[in-house]
């Protein structure tokens, strides 16, 4: 994690900016969460337990820096809701997500397999890419284990 921070602590100064202790404490929290896609409230709600005299203010400014700057995605999952997610940083490209429309569950898909595609529309179009986001909105693999018969009711609809 260190190393992570150190990372966008390097990205802030060559952008000057300071990596001060409310948006390393903004930072920790969002690398201690990386899986959850937190929103801006959940943010400030676990900063606050870090940093108790951060505002929300300050939290939401952090948020809108660091997503300016690269170090997160900004993404609404068509809930209405703003959710943060860091960047990889081995990647040029962010991940991509497969979206629960049954029980909301958002699983990344951390492979790139946009890459080909883009030589393409670089070769067609002469356009060259420099981002790409995928989200793939459906019914995950907990929900469809969930509605499947269990082996019981299977067996007696064979007979």
């Amino acid at each position: 994690m260190e190393a992570r921070i150190e990372k966008i602590k390097q990205q802030l100064q060559s952008q000057g900016y300071k990596l001060t202790p409310q948006r390393e404490a903004t930072v920790r929290v969002l690398l201690e969460n990386e899986q959850d896609h937190l929103s801006a409230e959940e943010v400030f709600m676990l900063v606050k337990d870090k940093a108790p005299e951060i505002g929300l203010a300050t939290v939401y400014r952090t948020l809108e820096l660091l997503s300016e700057l690269h170090v997160l995605e900004k993404m609404n999952f068509g809930d209405g809701v703003a959710r943060y997610d860091l960047r990889d940083d081995n990647s040029s490209h962010h991940h991509h997500h497969l979206i629960c429309v049954q029980c909301g569950a958002v699983d990344e898909i951390m492979e790139d397999w946009l890459g080909p595609f883009e030589e393409r529309l670089d070769q067609l179009f002469h356009f060259q890419v420099l981002d790409h986001r995928l989200d793939f909105q459906g019914i995950c693999y907990r929900c469809n284990e969930r509605g499947k018969p269990d082996a019981l009711d299977k067996s007696d609809k064979s007979h």
